[in-house]
């Protein structure tokens, strides 16, 4: 059987003797309308009809863009469900890549929390069920060994960022198998609607390493392996192989690593940061976005991020992400390593992380307790819990990571008062189901006192006719504008310093929204062009910039160069490729 041919031998974009752009095409008829990067659905004019031999497949109407735009609105505003409506989006995307860009971001700050968090949760669970289309790259164990081979049968050729999940820790929710895919899938979205980043240079891949999920394993219609997941050596051996042939086909991508279970997750980080460009959105984007807020948060109460004393709750990937650049937020205040340390408390589902705790992991060790750090201190457990951790290292600021509804009680919360006028209580987790506690119960439980930031989009709360804005603490504000920042730099490493970049760059722009710890989502697009000038300054300065014609460009310049390369939904007219 003859090899699909590369995205080249499809389509190529070039400039006419004028200067205009076009897309050369090789593909006519039905096949064009199939390619979803390609087809204008109804906007094909007429001689892109006769030429491309469309004539009597479409509608006679030569609709505008913006008819389009409106028809493709009306139609999702009439569908009731948050799932159908993602589905929805998503059909539009699998059919007419540029209209649904266009769409999402005329409305991004409504349609955000569709593609992606909270609904995107339902899409998972619900992703074999629900599949109609094939999307993305999936390499399964069983066929490793003829990655490279398969790879060959993506038809785009120059990936740039690759989102890649074994779905074994997704959201708040937990091992997924298969359906990570859309995870993988709504990312991306976001990279291109938000980032810049166009949809030709992206892969979403679904690593199916198994499930240890025994209800997917006998369902007949899951469509992932029916097995349970490898581990040890095998595990290894397999993103090994995967990365290797990965780096051999697509030579400048970025791989974002995406919910990859606790150890695991920093485990691979460290495995490949040095091998491809990489970097795990869990545990380095989570940090950096809640490290924005804080610092944000401590402004609005007229202090420093190292007037703060800080409770995570939860030691997986975000969490230990989280602790790490709470330390180093307070390092880059005049802490030393110590003193930083000192000042961040990780809770677990033991209690309080201490040394003499079973199963610890490597990267939870920097915030292990002594039992001699807790002199004077009162509990009554072997290890202190959420509430006493809170009362005897007198916590100002809190956080959760663990999907548990419900966990931060109205006793926590005043034990917190006791601590600080202005308790920052960010309940983090994901989707809104698994929130560690409302919004609404955090203001009147401290009167309108707690300055507060959850996982999931929640409208503001009106509190003795005062009106609380509830910041929405979204990875989205970090990596379009880390990604598109790398990719501009074709960075060899995904650097420390570059994460930090983002997060302060995020914490400034903030700066314009008094009273509120993150922007407004329709600020992304915006806010993503800012972060990425700074990382792809940060990458200059770490010496990992790759793309000479950058290096010696100002930040202003270097802004012009990510504006004039970012990616934006329009029609280019399609002309059939001279033979």
């Amino acid at each position: 059987m003859p090899k699909k041919p590369p995205v080249s031998d499809y389509y190529d974009v070039r400039r006419d003797a004028s200067g205009e752009r076009y897309i050369a095409v090789n593909v006519s008829g039905l096949a064009l309308l199939q390619n979803p990067l390609l087809n204008k659905t109804t906007a094909f004019t007429p001689q892109e009809r006769r030429e491309l031999g469309l004539e009597g497949l479409i509608p006679p109407h030569i609709s505008t863009f913006e008819e389009q735009k409106e028809r493709t609105y009306r139609s999702y505003r009439k569908i009731g469900n948050d799932l159908e409506k993602h589905e929805y989006l998503r059909a539009l995307q699998d059919r007419n890549e540029v209209l649904f860009y266009a769409v999402l971001e005329d409305h991004l700050e409504e349609m955000l929390p569709i593609i992606y968090t909270p609904t995107v949760g339902e899409a998972v669970k619900n992703y074999s069920s629900n599949y109609r289309y094939a999307r993305g790259f999936t390499v399964s164990t069983e066929d490793i060994g003829r990655v490279d081979e398969m790879l060959e049968n993506v038809s785009v050729n120059d990936v740039r960022m690759i989102v890649a999940t074994d779905s074994s820790a997704i959201l708040g929710i937990g091992d997924q198998g298969f359906g990570g895919m859309a995870i993988s899938i709504g990312k991306l979205s976001l990279y291109t609607a938000a980032g810049g980043l166009g949809p030709d240079k992206t892969l979403p891949v679904e690593l199916d390493v198994g499930t240890n999920r025994k209800d997917l394993i006998e369902d007949p219609l899951y469509l992932g392996l029916h097995r349970e997941r490898i581990s040890g050596p095998e595990y290894d051996e397999f993103l090994d192989t995967f990365v290797e042939a990965v780096a051999a086909r697509y030579p400048k991508a970025i791989i974002q690593w995406e919910d990859f279970s606790r150890g695991t997750a920093f485990r691979v980080l460290e495995r490949y940061r040095k091998v491809v460009p990489s970097f795990n959105d869990d545990i380095q984007g989570t940090g950096a976005m809640a490290l924005a807020g804080l610092l944000r948060a401590a402004h609005i109460k007229g202090q420093y991020l190292a007037d703060q004393v800080f409770a995570v709750v939860g030691a997986g990937a975000a969490g230990i992400g989280v602790a790490s650049a709470i330390r180093q937020g307070l390092e880059m205040e005049g802490f030393s390593p110590q003193e930083a340390s000192a000042r961040v408390f990780v809770v677990d589902r033991y209690g309080l992380l201490m040394e003499d705790q079973p199963d610890l992991e490597v990267q939870q060790m920097p915030f292990v307790r002594r039992r001699s750090d807790l002199q004077g201190w009162h509990y009554a457990g072997e290890y202190p819990n959420l509430n006493e951790v809170i009362t005897n290292a007198r916590v100002t600021a809190l956080l959760g990571f663990t999907g548990v509804p419900g966990l931060f009680t109205q006793t926590d919360i005043m034990a917190m008062l006791k601590n600080t006028s202005r308790p920052i209580v960010f309940p983090l987790s994901n989707p809104s189901s698994h929130v560690e506690a409302q919004p609404i119960d955090l203001i009147h439980w401290t009167r309108g006192a707690a300055i507060v930031a959850s996982g999931s989009p929640f409208p503001p709360v009106e509190y003795k006719g005062q009106f609380y804005p509830i910041g929405q603490g979204n990875n989205a504000f970090i990596f379009p504008g880390l990604g598109f920042g790398a990719v501009t730099a074709r960075a060899r490493e995904i650097t420390d310093n570059m994460i930090v970049a983002a997060a302060l760059t995020l914490a400034e722009y903030t700066a314009a929204y008094p009273g509120h710890v993150y922007p407004p989502i329709s600020e992304l697009r915006e806010l993503s062009v800012k972060i990425a000038v700074k990382v792809a300054r940060q990458a200059i300065l770490d010496g990992v910039c790759a793309q000479r014609s950058v290096r010696n460009l100002s930040d202003d310049q270097l802004e012009e160069v990510i504006r004039e390369r970012a990616w934006s939904p329009q029609y280019l007219p399609l002309r059939r490729a001279e033979r």
